[in-house]
């Protein structure tokens, strides 16, 4: 037998492969290749090639081929198009079709000999059902209805040499038959959570290997009433096929159906790692079988090629591996694992070593000796708090700041004050009744203005050193007393300010006014001409300093209080009347000059100050900003030109989104990975202007996730998935969702509903213990006796009872 790996390449990928009696014959079949080749010491050499003839059908096209047991010149293929095709190797025509059996309405997946009776072969079809055939009678003698969607693969026992074989089909199930008995399965079982595609029966043991796109291989106990798993093997993708190994107990061979192209032979008392892989083919592999030795195997792969595996050559994967390792627990303990010297063994251990029987060196899994080491923390850790917080804390449905207020408040009845004052923060910063700094759409300059103007028109009167004129629309007239000189400043259209008045004027006439060419305010006091700067022609915008002993007018300048308006400021009161143009004028209204008496004040008294000022709303001169965008106002000018501002830049809004991330980066980095997940939830859409990568918020939700779940907090977990905003994290709703339930009867699973079985149209399965009725929602159980009822009906009844209410007299226990 050649001990060297070997490689032949053929024109197409072959499905499956098969070795004679000898194990020196190997047939590769595929859809558009049928060959079989000879293997010696330097190579492959073709012997046959079966794809020949005039007539190329589908029954050339194959899915699994099969030599018989016995006889070295009979093969049979499962076809595509449902076909069962015996093959005779030593007719002395070219074409070597002997007789093809077309029993199956669907495709057949699956062909197999009997391993002592070598005139049996069963096949397994998509259209559920499995055929026996009896090569000797060229017909089907008995079918196997298995009430499945597929068989994928279907293998006789060699323990029960007569009667047993097994199938595995696509819903997950392993059925085991009894060839005389062909009307129903000795037993059935879910065996994965997906569809099988593969099994094979243990050479020494009664144990029955099965392979599923849930990737994992399970090891399952034939020999007791039940069959039991012993021992299961977790791979990176689906398995396609596995192999006992020949002669060695624990050793099983397996290949992906897709991603792993490697071929990895497991040892299943150590299952985490392969024992060996095989790593000469570029896609995944489609077959393999042992040539009666354990250190060689064949397969073949969609790369289109043959080869021929030498254990020697293989890798071991456990050589690489890591041999420490570290895990920490909710409760903040650290296991440490690192390996230990070899060198430090005692003399008697190498002693006994040395009596025991040697091994090959290739079969030796990799030998590590590590120490576990267990570090504690004394102090006893609270997580109450994290409990509570996660039960309590609101994360969406309100406000911001109602859920901020809440959250701070949970935080600061746990006594977690710097969490209570992160959310007070984040409140601060991100909500206002008028936008706060965070807001994405802050106000507008007119908007802020007129929010101003509400807020200031009891406090602030609109004056600087006189007062003000009319205080509503509609009123014609305001009278008040002054003493000495009048200043008259009139407003033209053109924005200029020109002089009017005198002592016994009554307001200025539009028509008389002649506009002014330069930008100068001309006021006349008692005959005295004065010429100050103009301040109307560059609009006064809103800032935060004043200038002089006044105080500004909070008002907006642009507002168009600047056009069309005639203002008149004096020493007292001023009287406005009705102006065209759309505007008002303001001149010193009452009796003549000599009536008029010097005031009791200098300055017209504002309203009572108070600690705390009353709504604006409480004074007779409020009005809605609607009216007050339209009102007169009368302002004096400086009586020095003290400074001229043109405008005045409005200050930026101040980016508080780096603050928030570094104070949610900082939780994290201490652990409390709570506080950072459940602030980018209730920031909402906000949480774009914090500037944390995608990864980071991933990271912050998945580990929120996992702790909650050591917690069984798994309400809320599902409530932080569901307001994912990550596909990452939502996406964990889908996974694993759903609970597959079979009747009692028939074992057939419930499709349509979860209650009522499709086959037998019973419901004795899920009836209540207690009432009697169908249970069609929560479902309680017991283990043990596998009876139950309503959840609530359930709980009941063994706060008084212990044993089962169906009167099984099982020992029920609830939790």
């Amino acid at each position: 037998m050649s001990q060297k790996t070997m490689c032949v390449s053929q024109e197409g990928p072959a499905n499956a492969l098969a070795l004679n009696r000898e194990n020196n014959q190997v047939v590769i079949a595929g859809r558009n290749v049928f060959k079989v080749f000879s293997i010696e010491e330097e190579g492959f050499s073709e012997s046959c090639n079966l794809r020949v003839g005039k007539n190329l059908n589908l029954n050339f096209s194959c899915n699994d081929v099969a030599w018989n047991t016995l006889e070295d010149s009979t093969l049979a293929t499962a076809a595509t198009n449902g076909a069962v095709v015996l093959w005779n190797l030593g007719k002395p025509s070219r074409s070597k079709q002997q007789h093809v059996f077309m029993d199956h309405k669907r495709t057949v997946n699956k062909v197999s000999f009997h391993p002592t009776e070598a005139h049996w072969l069963i096949s397994g079809s998509q259209d559920g059902t499995m055929k026996c055939f009896d090569i000797r009678m060229r017909e089907a003698t008995r079918t196997f209805m298995s009430n499945t969607e597929s068989i994928r693969d279907v293998q006789f026992s060699p323990h029960n040499s007569l009667t047993a074989f097994a199938a595995v089909s696509e819903n997950g199930n392993v059925q085991l038959w009894d060839v005389r008995r062909p009307d129903k399965c000795t037993h059935q079982y879910t065996a994965h959570s997906g569809p099988v595609f593969a099994c094979d029966w243990h050479p020494e043991c009664n144990w029955l290997a099965t392979a599923s796109r849930d990737k994992t291989i399970k090891v399952w106990e034939l020999s007791l009433e039940k069959p039991v798993v012993e021992y299961t093997i977790s791979t990176i993708a689906s398995v396609g096929r596995i192999k006992w190994r020949p002669q060695r107990k624990h050793h099983i061979a397996s290949c992906a159906l897709v991603v792993d192209s490697s071929i990895n032979v497991w040892d299943i008392r150590r299952p985490y790692i392969p024992f060996a892989s095989f790593k000469e083919h570029k896609d995944v592999a489609t077959g393999l079988a042992w040539r009666g030795d354990p250190q060689v195997f064949l397969s073949v792969s969609r790369d289109c090629t043959l080869v021929h595996h030498v254990f020697k050559d293989a890798t071991r994967p456990a050589d690489q591996a890591n041999p420490q390792g570290i895990s920490l627990n909710p409760a903040g303990d650290v296991a440490f694992a690192s390996r230990i010297s070899t060198n430090n063994v005692p003399f008697s251990a190498k002693l006994q070593g040395y009596l025991r029987k040697s091994h090959l060196t290739s079969e030796q899994f990799c030998q590590a000796t590590s120490s576990m080491h267990l570090y504690s923390v004394k102090a006893v850790r609270e997580t109450r708090w994290f409990v509570e917080s996660a039960r309590r804390y609101i994360l969406n449905g309100r406000s911001l700041a109602e859920m901020c207020d809440h959250n701070a408040g949970v935080a600061r009845e746990l006594g977690r004050h710097q969490v209570s004052l992160v959310w007070s923060i984040i409140k601060t910063l991100y909500w206002s009744s008028r936008g706060g700094p965070g807001d994405p759409n802050p106000p507008s300059s007119v908007a802020v203005s007129a929010s101003l103007r509400e807020e200031n028109s009891a406090s602030n009167e609109i004056t600087t050193v006189g007062t003000v004129a009319s205080a509503a629309i509609g009123e014609s007239e305001r009278s008040a007393r002054s003493g000495g000189g009048v200043l008259g400043v009139s407003t033209t259209t053109n924005g200029e300010v020109s002089g009017t008045g005198g002592a016994g004027d009554g307001g200025g006439d539009p028509t008389e006014e002649e506009p002014e060419i330069d930008e100068t305010t001309e006021i006349f006091q008692n005959g005295v001409h004065f010429g100050l700067p103009s301040f109307s022609k560059a609009p006064m915008t809103q800032g935060d300093f004043f200038f002089g002993d006044g105080e500004m007018d909070p008002l907006d300048m642009d507002t168009g209080l600047g056009v069309g308006n005639t203002v008149g400021v004096g020493g007292g009161l001023l009287g406005g009347v009705g102006a065209p143009n759309g505007g008002s004028q303001v001149g010193p209204a009452g009796g003549p000059a000599d009536e008029w008496m010097l005031p009791s004040e200098a300055f017209p008294l504002r309203h009572e100050i108070q600690d705390r000022s009353p709504p604006p709303e409480t004074f007779p001169n409020h009005l809605e900003p609607s009216e007050q965008e339209t009102q007169t106002v009368a302002v004096e000018e400086q009586p020095a030109p003290l400074l001229n501002v043109s405008s005045l830049i409005t200050p930026l809004m101040w980016d508080c989104g780096h603050v928030v991330a570094d104070a949610l980066r900082h939780h994290a980095s201490l652990g409390d990975v709570q506080m950072a997940a459940s602030a980018l939830l209730v920031l909402g859409e906000k949480r774009r202007g914090l500037g944390i990568d995608e990864a980071t918020q991933e990271h912050w939700m998945l580990g929120y996730i996992d702790v909650l779940g050591h917690h069984e907090l798994y309400n809320v977990a599902s409530q932080v998935i569901q307001l994912s905003w990550l596909p990452d994290v939502n996406q964990l709703s889908q996974q694993s969702t759903t609970y597959y339930t079979c009747c009692g009867k028939c074992e057939k699973p419930f499709l349509r509903t979860g209650w009522l079985c499709d086959r037998c149209k019973s419901s004795e399965s899920s009836l209540c213990g207690v009432c009697h009725q169908v249970v069609k929602g929560l479902y309680a159980w017991c283990q043990g006796c596998a009876h139950g009822g309503h959840i609530h009906h359930i709980q009941q009844w063994l706060l008084t009872n212990k044993h089962c209410p169906s009167g099984c007299g099982h020992l029920c226990e609830y939790n």
